[in-house]
């Protein structure tokens, strides 16, 4: 069994693992117990009542987070030329489109969110199996598919975010770091739940929402009582 570190210790014994706390005292705990000596992110693990095999309740969705995720992304935008100047003043960091799609086919994925214009779509599907699996593959649902590239770049660097729910019926996400004030995190946490409340599907039984935890890099989890949200 690995040894626990002094610092994991002493984290551990302020968090009181059966107790369901309210959202101000969550974020700020989250700080308190946080043990890395670098920014370390934020995450927030939401477990729906949801059955992610039935269409109609595989969750997936973006959130444009108040106060961003405190990580600046990398884009790019595959496109034709005439949209190409828009991308890049935007502040998209690649621009382009058959010199990439060929970068990518020899194992270049080093970017955060890749943004297309439908007229490049069927282009992608040579590199989907790539993509894909990396969630890297643009998408309508998640508005990286669009005409508005320019709109979607300046989106994702503001701090939008997307999310899916994982086969056990569980989201995962960065909200923020521990750098943040307590009430810049308590925002974005807001914001997410909120967004997920939105998305409840009307097939969906019984509790909806069953559970609400979030946890710095390396350092316990602390329940949040979802009626403080």
């Amino acid at each position: 069994m690995a040894k626990i570190s002094k610092k994991r210790k002493a984290a551990e014994e302020k968090v009181d693992a059966k107790k369901f706390y309210n959202l101000t005292d969550a974020v700020t705990l989250v700080k308190e117990v946080n043990t890395t000596k670098f920014d370390s992110s934020v995450d927030l693990h939401v477990r729906l009542g949801v059955d992610p095999r039935k269409a109609d309740q595989a969750i997936r969705g973006t959130v444009t987070l108040p106060n961003g995720t405190g990580k600046s992304k990398s884009v790019l935008v595959l496109c034709n030329p005439d949209k190409e100047e828009a991308a890049k003043n935007a502040g998209a960091d690649f621009v382009g489109l058959d010199d990439y799609i060929a970068k990518i086919k020899g194992g270049w994925t080093d970017v955060d969110v890749i943004i297309a214009t439908p007229d490049v779509m069927a282009k992608l599907g040579q590199i989907g199996r790539i993509l894909g699996p990396r969630n890297l593959m643009p998408n309508p649902k998640t508005g990286t598919v669009t005409t508005d590239v320019a709109g979607a770049v300046t989106d994702v660097k503001k701090g939008k975010i997307s999310f899916r729910v994982d086969k056990y019926g569980i989201i995962h996400s960065t909200v923020g770091r521990v750098s943040f004030k307590p009430e810049q995190l308590a925002e974005n946490i807001k914001e997410f739940v909120q967004t997920l409340e939105r998305m409840k599907p009307s097939t969906a039984k019984g509790t909806y929402m069953r559970s609400v935890s979030v946890a710095s890099t390396m350092s316990p989890g602390i329940k949040i009582d979802s009626k403080s949200i």
